[in-house]
């Protein structure tokens, strides 16, 4: 009986389970703990079938993961959580071509099938690791969040690409080409090494901060790839299925969140995404005439309202006035009216960050509503509160085909008899364009953090 295949099966099971029960906020914590035991099951299984392994080693590697995991676990905060999304998935993609390397440096009669796994490993893994840290960089600031481009990047691209087919198939069918005084196949494996972390960086920074909900999908999905290549390469059946389901996933969430933004999958894999010859003037010389309202006079609005639907954006998150904004719900629901919220899928900077901000505030699962399921409602909405959202909000995106968001679906607040909206400044969005609906007739702002106004708000019901 091969005990280790057995306890990998079981393993992908409980990874099944696990991510069924992601699906739901209300299951996604035990789905967490089921797939963890999962990966505990089959860790274990690879350690008590290997040879020659040093287990001293393996236990202060997993000790030097806990903490550091329990580090992130506890002191990151929710809107830090793309960022260390983005890491880890260039950790997974780092883990998996370094040991596809140690294979490859090992160079002990390596079948063509095993070098072409080792390559495409390292290859798909070295992309994954620079790609996620230029994610990182983006959503933390470090650097601009608008598409970097330069000329011929397209061709650049898909030049260094040909360089790397070309050095792959040259080591794959041990056809050397020789480099002045050192190994040949070791020289192209450095240039492979190098030209596929350097790919990684021109794909991701033509992208734009607006869009980053999509690379992170994606580079989550690559670092599935490279695991589950890996997996080939060391003949380990767990690492196959955990890969390919991770692969897997991340292809279907980064599908799903490219219908949200209205692009096509080939769009983000080939970079340049979201980016225009004119996008980076787009919309700033336009002046939009709004009016400021106090929460005194926004209390009043909501006490004659019967229907109020949230919109919650990444101003929410920063402000974390989820809690905040489920206090004020409670308070009007009480006085009998209907409190929606409206969830984007790409709101915020990841893909389910609000809804995952709203349940961790204990707000009812049922009242969020995804975009085809509450956009019928706007028509006949008292309120519409926006909180910190611009781009998935902005109308430009039905009919202004020069606007950088042409043609992505958006939450029809507009429609609103009263859109009610809570920014700090009125510095534009992720798209780095004026949102027109600030200028509407029904349209009314309210400056200031989103947890300070909720509150100052809830105090002004109150006083009613």
């Amino acid at each position: 009986m091969d005990i280790a295949n057995i306890s990998y099966v079981l393993a992908a099971v409980l990874f099944i389970i696990g991510i069924k029960k992601l699906s739901h906020p209300k299951s996604a914590q035990s789905g967490n703990q089921i797939a963890a035991l999962g990966m505990l099951i089959a860790i274990v299984a690879t350690i008590a079938t290997a040879n020659m392994i040093d287990l001293k080693l393996i236990i202060i590697g997993m000790i030097i993961g806990s903490v550091i995991g329990l580090i992130f676990a506890t002191k990151v905060e929710m809107t830090q959580m793309p960022q260390m999304v983005a890491i880890f998935n260039g950790f997974g993609g780092g883990a998996s071509a370094l040991v596809a390397a140690s294979e490859f440096l090992k160079l002990f009669d390596q079948s063509p099938l095993t070098l072409a796994a080792i390559i495409f490993s390292i290859f798909v893994g070295t992309l994954t690791f620079t790609g996620s840290f230029i994610a990182f960089g983006k959503l933390q600031g470090f650097i601009s969040g608008k598409p970097i481009l330069f000329p011929g990047q397209k061709l650049f691209n898909g030049l260094v690409a040909l360089i790397l087919i070309y050095f792959s198939f040259q080591i794959v069918n041990s056809e050397p080409i020789v480099f002045p005084g050192q190994d040949a196949d070791l020289n192209m494996f450095y240039f492979i090494l190098a030209l596929s972390a350097l790919l990684g960086v021109t794909l991701t920074i033509p992208i734009g901060g607006a869009d980053m909900p999509v690379v992170i999908s994606l580079l989550n999905s690559y670092s599935g790839i490279a695991a589950a290549a890996t997996g080939f390469v060391l003949l380990n059946n767990g690492l196959i299925i955990s890969g390919a389901l991770v692969g897997a996933s991340g292809i279907i969430l980064t599908n799903i969140m490219c219908k949200g933004m209205n692009r096509s999958l080939a769009n983000v894999i080939f970079g340049a995404m979201g980016a225009s010859d004119d996008n980076s003037t787009y919309g700033q010389s336009k002046q939009i005439q709004v009016k400021s309202y106090s929460t005194e006079e926004a209390a009043m609005i909501f006490d004659a309202a019967e229907k109020i639907i949230v919109v919650p954006g990444y101003g929410l998150a920063v402000a974390q006035a989820q809690h905040a904004v489920r206090e004020v719900a409670e308070f009007l629901e009480k006085k009998g009216k209907q409190v929606l919220y409206a969830i984007h899928p790409v709101a915020g900077r990841m893909p389910g960050h609000m809804n995952v901000l709203l349940a961790e505030a204990n707000i009812p699962y049922e009242q969020l509503k995804d975009l085809d399921e509450i956009n019928p409602e706007f028509e006949d909405c008292d309120v519409a509160l926006i909180l910190g959202a611009n781009d998935v909000v902005n109308p430009s995106a039905r009919h202004d085909t020069q606007s950088p968001i042409y043609g992505m679906p958006i939450l029809d607040a507009d429609k609103a008899r009263t859109v009610m909206i809570n920014k700090r400044t009125m510095n534009t969005g992720f798209a780095g364009i004026q949102n027109e609906l600030f200028g509407y007739e029904n349209s009314i702002m309210i400056f200031g953090d989103a947890k300070d106004m909720l509150q100052q708000l809830l105090r002004d019901l109150k006083d009613l």
